[in-house]
């Protein structure tokens, strides 16, 4: 059985530290970076605190769906639920969760659903069926019926293209991005048309410079090959997704293309997004963190019947500065 001395090892502070974060000691002062090492720590060697313990007792078990449909690929596997269960343990004792995968059409019993995406109102009302208890991301809800939380994916652009135009003095932008197209709705459009409106009001859209294919590494890696052929490529290339960049980034080291000094990249990094493989590079985050943790803290009120009113939580991109542009 794993211990405190264990816990502190494996997270690279002491014993002490260790203690105060996990018996939620709101006097301690430890970056959200370390207490998330913490609890990540704790979740791995399986360690339960005596405080946890005794709140095991008297937690609520809680179902909740996760419909993210609208923004994931039915065939690609969401890394995000793996790793909720820290999460939920760093923001309150009085639950146990359990994530599920919904699918459209697909009843299964919930206490609460977190929705990713735009739904039609037929989605709406099948989520319905299965709880009143809905928090909605990035949905463009007008009805105000639901909780929701909504990225600011605009301004994340804007201050992509500003740095790279202003900052950077890059003469061009150009797009290499996915777009699914589902039984249910589209994946990838938003961002397309938002990155067009912005660089048009800027005098700056060249639809030659915009190579628009699958989400997925082979198509990345398609898609700048022809782009590079066609001497198609701008001298900042945004990238749609992690995917979609994974392959680009190969095609350009096949060709002795140097990043960024050939070429400037931007990775658009998803609010759910598979395990990025360039960690140093220069992205549009989305802080998904954060958005699970407003969206879940607005779903924990409507469950326990905290809150009657709807909510409209906003949160901010940051554009994090690395060694691709």
């Amino acid at each position: 059985m794993a211990t405190i001395k264990d816990v502190a090892q494996a997270a690279q502070v002491s014993a002490a530290t260790v203690s105060r974060v996990l018996n939620k000691d709101e006097q301690i002062c430890v970056s959200p970076q370390v207490r998330a090492r913490i609890f990540q720590a704790a979740h791995a060697l399986g360690y339960v605190s005596p405080r946890q313990r005794r709140a095991a007792e008297h937690k609520r078990r809680l179902v909740i769906g996760v419909a993210d449909w609208r923004i994931i690929r039915p065939d690609r596997h969401n890394v995000r639920l793996s790793s909720l269960s820290c999460l939920v343990q760093m923001m309150s004792d009085q639950y146990d969760v359990i994530f599920v995968r919904l699918s459209f059409n697909q009843p299964q019993a919930v206490d609460g659903i977190i929705a990713f995406g735009a739904f039609s109102k037929t989605e709406i009302d099948f989520l319905r069926t299965l709880t009143f208890s809905i928090v909605f991301v990035n949905s463009d809800q007008h009805n105000y019926e639901f909780d929701q939380v909504q990225v600011d994916f605009d301004r994340g652009l804007e201050d992509a293209v500003a740095y790279l135009l202003d900052q950077k003095r890059y003469t061009d932008i150009g797009y290499i991005g996915g777009i699914y197209n589902g039984e249910n709705g589209s994946i990838g459009t938003h961002r397309l048309a938002a990155l067009k409106r912005i660089l048009e009001q800027r005098l700056q859209y060249n639809p030659a410079l915009f190579h628009i294919g699958e989400i997925s590494r082979e198509s990345g890696y398609h898609m700048a090959k022809i782009a590079i052929e066609k001497g198609a490529l701008a001298e900042a290339m945004l990238i749609g997704s992690d995917e979609v960049a994974e392959g680009a980034l190969e095609a350009f080291r096949e060709t002795g293309l140097r990043v960024p000094k050939d070429v400037a990249v931007i990775i658009y990094q998803d609010i759910q997004t598979l395990e990025s493989k360039w960690p140093t590079g220069t992205c549009l985050e989305m802080f998904p963190d954060y958005v699970w943790e407003n969206a879940l803290e607005l779903l924990f009120g409507r469950i326990s019947h905290r809150r009657a009113q709807a909510v409209i939580v906003t949160i901010p991109t940051h554009l994090k500065i690395g060694d691709t542009a």
